[in-house]
């Protein structure tokens, strides 16, 4: 069981790096519930959709995985700084967008498929650990849920220091998580 909480706390860290990147310009309760769930179902179904798919598929891509979730992690972080600057009134520098905007369903599915798509090479790991899949899902669901909650209310904290730049933060924050995906650094 130790080893299975370890497989779930690494797979979760980049969630909670992401989480206090997406934190940082401000969630309400909906966001925050959604980002959980979000980021819980993708790092929860990943290692098992790897398990189910076999050993050739999921050693196949793999390789790529971590390369395809880096981009797409600094695509959405490019896209989220891209808004940002959009999203300013022109000679009004004291206001700003909603944040919310940058919290899309849409957009947090990608960034949620982009955080577990390594994940898939993980599942075969989990049938040497010998729990079961239920087992296995239950726990690296709820220690996701929990460490990007837990991101979440950090980023909180952090864009409520940084005020109207907390979207470009957000979206740096996105940038880094993605070059340390690529790096292998997370």
């Amino acid at each position: 069981m130790l080893g299975l909480l370890l497989v779930a706390l690494s797979l979760g860290l980049s969630n909670l790096a992401a989480a206090i990147g997406i934190g940082v310009s401000g969630v309400d309760a909906r966001t925050r519930l959604r980002v959980g769930l979000i980021f819980g179902l993708f790092e929860t179904a990943m290692p098992i959709l790897g398990l189910l798919l076999g050993r050739g598929l999921a050693t196949t891509l793999g390789d790529a995985a971590h390369w395809i979730g880096a981009a797409l992690l600094i695509a959405t972080g490019l896209y989220t700084i891209i808004q940002a600057l959009r999203a300013r009134p022109v000679g009004d520098q004291g206001q700003t967008s909603p944040a919310m905007s940058a919290h899309s369903t849409g957009r947090l599915l990608v960034t949620g498929a982009a955080l577990s798509l390594d994940n898939l090479a993980v599942g075969f790991a989990l049938s040497a650990l010998r729990v079961s899949v239920a087992v296995a899902a239950l726990v690296i669901g709820a220690v996701s849920i929990a460490l990007s909650l837990i991101g979440l209310e950090l980023g909180s904290r952090i864009g409520t220091r940084t005020g109207e730049r907390g979207e470009l933060l957000g979206g740096l924050v996105l940038i880094g998580v993605g070059v340390a995906l690529a790096t292998r650094i997370i």
